[in-house]
């Protein structure tokens, strides 16, 4: 027997939200957001082979610079405002480079600035990216200890 007060969603309700809700452009947005994520791979492709022909770096070298040039590069865009516009028109394409996650880091500290360097930028800053980096932590000792344990 059902209960009186739960009588399942409102039919009327539900056809009214379809009606007059947009409609989402899925391909489109697929479209842009792997467009917008390729050229961002792109621009780490273009500071790979510059900074191996440039600099002469090679292996974890190179990698640990193109990874730093682009976090800079994500955090100077997203100070300068130019990172949310990217954002706004690319949609996913532009959070899951490593750039999205400097936009992560970047962004709470510049709103919070204004409540101080301690209190406002410093404590404030992992507020987005700090669920991530524990995550990451943890899964990253998790796999070292399973790998360790069966002696790969």
């Amino acid at each position: 027997m059902e209960s009186p007060a739960w009588r399942g969603p409102n039919k009327n309700y539900l056809a009214y939200v379809r009606a007059v809700s947009p409609q989402t452009k899925h391909f489109h947005n697929c479209l842009r957001a792997f467009i917008v994520g390729g050229l961002i791979c792109c621009v780490g492709q273009f500071l790979r082979i510059e900074f191996a022909a440039l600099f002469g770096l090679a292996g974890e070298e190179l990698a640990g610079a193109v990874s730093m040039a682009l976090i800079f590069l994500g955090c100077l865009l997203t100070g300068l405002g130019v990172y949310d516009r990217i954002g706004k028109a690319a949609g996913a394409g532009s959070i899951v480079p490593i750039t999205g996650f400097a936009n992560s880091v970047a962004s709470p500290a510049l709103e919070f600035k204004a409540e101080g360097l301690i209190t406002g930028l410093a404590a404030k800053m992992f507020v987005v990216a700090g669920p991530i980096i524990v995550y990451g932590v943890l899964s990253g000792a998790a796999v070292g200890l399973i790998y360790f344990f069966l002696g790969l």
